[in-house]
């Protein structure tokens, strides 16, 4: 299937992560121009310089991927600390849950106020945040309100773009493995690699995709759960 992403502008905020490295060689493949964003992409050729902590970091890294391509069509954000940083014996600390939302949720909402509008302007953009399916379950509330924040987020802003020509959703894996198992355990999301998100991700990116404000899981979504 062509996904209609050749010449495509894709920005990819985190790119050089575990996911991130995926996505953007997926959309490659599909023929996108992509632009990596990270921290220390300064020195590569198709790169950018972006704190998503910083909305001075990033209202730069926008402007200069916008001078140098003229637009921004795709817009996915993988960019996050990594769970295995989140301290468990502090998983109630208000200090860690607040810093947790900010390094996840609060970097792509700056990112997107940043992308969004010249995706309006166009007529056309496609935004996609990996999230996770932490955001299902109870247990580790640094852990939840990171990625339910992330989903909430891109629920509200999807809603605002409604009708703009502009998508926003959400991928939401379970544990990333380079090689995923076949069984899920009860309380837990199905397992999914780089790879498979990746294939997800571009299709959300392209313009044959019609949906919007969807938290979708990959792989099989949280064992025993009905109603989040």
């Amino acid at each position: 299937m062509d996904l209609q992403l050749s010449d495509r502008v894709a920005l990819v905020v985190g790119g050089k992560g575990y996911i991130g490295r995926a996505v953007v060689d997926r959309l490659r493949a599909e023929g996108a121009i992509v632009v990596v964003a990270s921290r220390s992409a300064g020195d590569d050729e198709d790169g950018v310089v972006i704190d998503t902590a910083s909305q001075e970091s990033v209202d730069a890294g926008v402007a200069t991927v916008v001078d140098r391509h003229g637009r921004i069509d795709v817009l996915v954000v993988t960019a996050a600390p990594s769970a295995r940083t989140l301290d468990p014996a502090r998983k109630s600390d208000p200090e860690q849950v607040a810093a947790a939302i900010d390094g996840k949720a609060l970097g792509f909402l700056r990112v997107a106020n940043a992308v969004v509008p010249h995706q309006r302007e166009a007529g056309f953009g496609r935004v996609v945040v990996v999230s996770g399916q932490n955001a299902y379950i109870s247990g580790n509330i640094t852990a939840s309100l990171r990625n339910t924040a992330a989903n909430v987020i891109a629920k509200n802003l999807a809603d605002e773009l409604a009708g703009s020509g502009v998508s926003v959703n959400v991928v939401n894996p379970g544990t990333v493995t380079d090689e995923p198992a076949a069984q899920v355990q009860h309380g837990a999301g199905g397992e999914s690699s780089p790879r498979q998100i990746a294939d997800l991700v571009a299709f959300l990116s392209s313009p044959l995709s019609a949906l919007s404000g969807e938290s979708i899981s990959i792989a099989h979504r949280m064992l025993g759960s009905v109603v989040v």
